[in-house]
């Protein structure tokens, strides 16, 4: 279930950059073009969380043909926020944008006309996005650009189901926008990012060394010998549940990196991070 307080606000100094979400607890999803006022791109931001509180991150991915940017939040920082679920949408569902640029801006919310079509953003890239229709009639809708879209239905808890990133042009009057908006699906932000595979979080906790975890089951029916792989056969089991829909791939991905992180801070002679 997505619990209140996901979101962030961006900013360096006193700059406003723009809109974003946890995805776990160390990352922050926005849309690329949010950042364009950073100095550079390896400089230190201010996260401002849904509470108030400020904590530091630096750009740690950027996808310019998708228009995506992952954010690493310092290890200085403790995050308590809650992490959202994640999900697929459905056609003809109602969504909600739970991020607001500013306390006077009013909640998006509307039907998804489209889970899943291919669609050209204007970095270049076809991707996986949600085709929305907006029961607001704004106009600009640009600053709502790196929020979630969270996907509602009857018979399920909300789920976040992709991020915002474009408006689409009125047809009929190319000078004003239509209310039709385009969301990368989160199944094409994990494509992107290859900061929630395991090869990737073995490099980041114990730099310098690229040992293998093997991803497989037991042979002949005995238990897996050693702590690795005892922790790899979970984690293989719940990326099972998630490819199946039954567990949420976000919560995958954060339970690879507590699982990897313990492995490598009791291995023998290996000391903390």
């Amino acid at each position: 279930m997505t619990g209140a307080g996901y979101w962030v606000d961006l900013y360096q100094a006193q700059q406003r950059l723009g809109g974003g979400f946890l995805v776990t607890r160390r990352f922050v999803l926005t849309a690329l073009h949010c950042l364009r006022g950073l100095t550079a791109f390896d400089a230190q931001m201010d996260i401002v969380l849904a509470d108030g509180t400020r904590v530091e991150g630096q750009v740690c991915r950027q996808d310019k043909d998708a228009d995506l940017a992952l954010i690493e939040i310092s290890p200085l920082f403790d995050i308590t926020q809650p992490v959202p679920a994640a999900g697929v949408a459905q056609d003809g569902d109602r969504w909600r944008g739970p991020y607001r640029p500013a306390e006077n801006e009013v909640q998006l919310s509307g039907h998804i006309d489209s889970g899943a079509v291919r669609y050209l953003c204007e970095g270049g890239a076809s991707i996986e996005a949600l085709q929305l229709t907006a029961d607001q009639q704004l106009g600009d809708y640009s600053g709502y650009s790196g929020g979630p879209v969270e996907g509602i239905a009857q018979d399920r808890e909300p789920m976040v189901v992709g991020i915002l990133l474009e408006q689409a042009p009125d047809r009929v009057d190319p000078g004003r926008n239509a209310n039709v908006l385009f969301a990368a699906t989160i199944r094409e932000v994990m494509r992107r990012f290859d900061h929630f595979d395991v090869a990737h979080l073995m490099d980041v906790l114990r730099p310098g060394r690229r040992e293998h975890i093997p991803q497989q089951e037991s042979v002949d029916g005995l238990s897996p010998h050693t702590q690795a792989d005892r922790v790899e056969s979970v984690i293989h089991a719940f990326q099972q549940l998630s490819e199946q829909g039954v567990m949420d791939p976000m919560h995958v991905a954060e339970l690879r990196y507590l699982a990897l992180k313990r492995i490598i801070e009791e291995e023998p002679g290996e000391g903390g991070l």
